[in-house]
């Protein structure tokens, strides 16, 4: 197996400086050490994302979390865009305050799944898979089921699923996307697609955290 020495200390983010001596890839990659630093990549991206969460305009302007609409909320959203342009920016607009009203909800599921994790999950990315695909699988339907009744409260208060189904009235627009005679956006499924582009936005912050960070932090282990 290949050897590595490490002739630099390795910063972790509490600032303390560590040295190693010569040890197989694998054995320090799994070591405490190795974990440690895994584990705080993925807490700083965490908190990177809650930053972003916590503020409206950072949200807004965050393109991980353009990426994160699904399919089915895009669609509803292009169809506005013709008709009500300003109701897609009062959409956005509350879905940024229901993400500030999701942070306590997300950090600790997020930080318990991070100190959980043991020497067979950094196997795994040692082996190439990402540290945030393996948090995604250990939280993201954990997490969509915890802040979607806080989604579903927030936009609600606003009276957006209201107003999206008053200017989507008349058309059989939503009878196509939703599949039968369904004419009207269902709160509940609103909250839902809202919820899941939450998620997968705050993973996409935590997975670019990580790609900009793991090199400096885990190249000494051969990842």
């Amino acid at each position: 197996m290949k050897k590595y020495i490490i002739a630099a200390a390795l910063i972790i983010g509490t600032g303390t400086a560590i040295t190693t001596t010569v040890q197989s890839c694998t054995t320090l990659a799994t070591s405490d050490m190795g974990l440690s630093i895994i584990k705080r990549i993925l807490l700083n991206g965490i908190d990177k994302g809650m930053g972003i969460y916590g503020n409206k305009e950072a949200f807004l302007q965050n393109n991980m979390v353009d990426k994160a609409l699904p399919k089915e909320l895009r669609d509803i959203n292009s169809v506005l865009e013709k008709i009500a342009p300003s109701l897609v920016a009062k959409e956005r607009d509350y879905i940024a305050q229901a993400a500030a009203y999701t942070v306590n909800t997300s950090r600790p599921i997020l930080q318990g799944a991070v100190n959980s994790l043991n020497a067979q999950d950094v196997t795994r990315i040692i082996q190439g898979t990402t540290a945030t695909q393996i948090l995604k699988e250990k939280t993201s339907q954990q997490l969509i089921a915890a802040i979607a009744p806080k989604v579903d409260e927030k936009l609600n208060e606003y009276g957006i699923v209201k107003t999206i189904n008053t200017a989507l009235s008349g058309s059989n627009f939503l009878g196509n996307l939703l599949g039968g005679n369904k004419n009207t956006v269902n709160a509940g499924g609103l909250s839902q697609l809202a919820s899941e582009q939450l998620v997968n936005g705050l993973f996409n912050i935590i997975e670019d955290y990580e790609h900009q960070n793991s090199k400096s932090l885990l190249g000494p282990f051969g990842k």
